[in-house]
């Protein structure tokens, strides 16, 4: 009766109780594998044993506010592929663990959901040890699953995140038709993209047909030279976002400019009744600002009115929001006539007379075939963006990240499609 009443609330499946005692204020339950014949950590295979090991504890979810731990001397296993090892034992996830999987698969599931200062405090643990925990689980996870990370990998996106003060990025790859963070690792820049491609195997790399990215040189360079047959796909959001980005500059050129006019003289006497004074050439860049980067589906009835004023406001400004809506109309076309349009866009954009957007066209054109790339399919890198997203909330949730490490095992688990579940719940 006893051993059926532990093993469920602490994951003992598999395992038999023997018996159980108080030292202290913790509770140690001692048990042992229910088959005699020792398996090895790593295969899993049966193997001849001999000796014992000192027994050894692995912590077990709380029995109310006691501490709870599991006690086993484990057998050594001789393997006949990974040599002599302590012997597996069915309720932890290999011979490095110190936690039992009931434990473990709590503190994975905690981690997503709350952050890491409550997390530490609720189950004991140190924070630093959560990302080793998360790494474990995450592993277990994958093997169940039976899918290989890096198998039918067909269009990837690629982008680097701030996971740290002081300028410090982590490179992140997501599979877009799975869905999933495939790899990622700390810094930025060809040696870290690099550093994926030599991961997969041959057959797995030459599976790449496509890669979204910002349009950073350092990723189109690599692209060009390895996987074979890959082409570049430049994300129409940081596409359309570098137009704006001119625009936004353009408009303070614009409204320097005007502050720097002078003002037209009043007349004698004041303005009548109901009147106006006269308006300054600054007073009609007022005001531009989000409605020139905004959609203009999006405008709210306020801000629709301010875009009437760009003829007064000068010709290069009304140009310069022309040229912004031209090339996110080439990212709405039909397949057929997005060439066209994106032609018709950079002859404009290079005779234009605007340096922003002249530059803008000598990178547009440089990528031509990568901007023309997601027209159609429709691959972005909005699947990275929003792993970028999750990442920075994880940060804020942990209050920083000192082991880049933890932070990585954290974002593979969260972003991906295997999840943890609660010991106990339905699916887990």
């Amino acid at each position: 009766m006893l051993e059926s009443v532990l093993k469920k609330p602490l994951g003992l499946g598999g395992a038999v109780v023997e018996g159980v005692r108080i030292e202290g204020e913790s509770i140690i339950v001692s048990a042992r594998p229910r088959k005699r014949a020792p398996r090895c950590p790593v295969c899993g295979r049966r193997c001849d044993g001999y000796g014992t090991l000192p027994a050894r504890r692995w912590r077990a979810p709380d029995l109310g506010s006691a501490r709870c731990y599991a006690e086993h001397a484990p057998r050594r296993a001789e393997c006949p592929e990974h040599g002599v090892r302590a012997e597996a034992v069915p309720w932890a996830r290999g011979a490095a663990s110190g936690f039992t999987s009931a434990f473990e698969d709590t503190v994975a599931w905690l981690a997503l959901h709350m952050c890491g200062s409550a997390l530490a405090e609720l189950m004991r643990v140190d924070w630093r040890t959560v990302g080793g925990i998360c790494a474990r689980v995450e592993a277990d996870l994958e093997a169940r699953d039976g899918r290989a990370r890096l198998d039918g990998l067909r269009r990837i996106g690629v982008d680097e995140t701030s996971c740290k003060r002081g300028r410090r990025y982590m490179t992140v790859v997501v599979d877009h038709d799975r869905g999933r963070v495939v790899w990622a690792r700390e810094g930025h820049g060809r040696r870290q993209l690099n550093d994926f491609l030599d991961q997969p195997a041959d057959v797995q790399r030459g599976s790449i047909e496509v890669v979204a990215a910002d349009g950073a040189r350092w990723i189109a360079d690599v692209v060009a030279e390895r996987p074979p047959g890959a082409e570049l796909a430049v994300d129409p959001f940081h596409a359309v976002s570098r137009a704006a980005d001119a625009l936004d500059d353009l408009r303070r050129e614009a409204w320097r400019e005007a502050r720097r006019a002078p003002r037209p003289k009043r007349g004698r006497g004041r303005p009548r009744k109901g009147g106006e004074a006269p308006a300054g050439p600054a007073k009609g860049v007022r005001g531009l600002r989000f409605p020139l980067l905004k959609n203009p589906e999006d405008l709210s009835e306020g801000q629709a009115p301010a875009l009437g004023g760009l003829r007064r406001s000068g010709a290069a400004l009304r140009r310069g929001y022309l040229l912004k809506e031209g090339l996110r109309a080439v990212f709405r076309a039909r397949p057929a006539d997005a060439a066209g349009l994106l032609g018709r866009w950079l002859s404009w954009a290079r005779r234009c007379r605007i340096p922003q957007f002249v530059e803008l066209s000598r990178k547009v054109g440089r990528k031509r075939e990568g901007v023309l790339r997601p027209v159609g399919p429709g691959v972005s890198n909005a699947r990275v963006e929003a792993v970028s997203n999750k990442i920075k909330v994880a940060v804020r949730r942990g209050y920083g990240f000192r082991n880049i490490d933890n932070l990585i095992a954290l974002v593979m688990l969260r972003c991906s499609d295997l999840r943890p579940a609660l010991p106990g719940r339905p699916g887990a």
